[in-house]
């Protein structure tokens, strides 16, 4: 599988006033850049067969931008990428045939977590994602039996890409 690991944009910041953690929305500014690095994510990865989504309002509106650049796909809730574990997670992404290739949107630590346990670290921090950003893996089996880094981009050059 290829599989591919997006974090949300840039949404309200927490702590915000009458706005709990789970309800944050993007920020128009988050909008806006995430639109430009999805047309750069579309132009250098085809289609994903599925597109997983935390149901967190920034996961969910990150996915359907997303969802928009590639075209002719609809994101599907996933309630484990909400701080779900990874053997949560490969439950899930497990099922997929293994030839096929799927983005899941999901939030910081869980995104740097799934991708140190893809690639075999205890060391999520080294592996944070930016606001945006994304990484491709490919997984020849089972997600627990690990997988290969394929790239890894910040949001600011998946922008530049979608520019060009």
């Amino acid at each position: 599988m290829r599989l591919l690991i997006i974090r949300h944009a840039i949404a309200v910041e927490r702590g915000t006033p009458d706005i709990a953690d789970e309800d944050r929305p993007l920020t128009r500014k988050g909008e806006r850049r995430f639109r430009e690095a999805a047309r750069g994510l579309a132009r250098i990865e085809k289609r994903p067969d599925v597109l997983l989504t935390s149901p967190l309002p920034r996961a969910r509106q990150t996915a359907e931008i997303a969802a928009q650049a590639w075209g002719k796909l609809k994101p599907k809730k996933a309630d484990v990428l909400a701080g779900g574990s990874f053997t949560e997670i490969a439950g899930v992404l497990d099922k997929l045939p293994r030839d096929a290739t799927a983005a899941v949107v999901g939030h910081e630590p869980d995104v740097s977590e799934l991708l140190a346990a893809i690639l075999g670290s205890k060391d999520a921090a080294a592996f944070a994602f930016k606001k945006g950003g994304v990484a491709a893996v490919e997984v020849p089996g089972p997600l627990g039996q690990g997988g290969a880094l394929l790239w890894a981009m910040p949001p600011r050059l998946l922008r530049r890409l979608g520019r060009g």
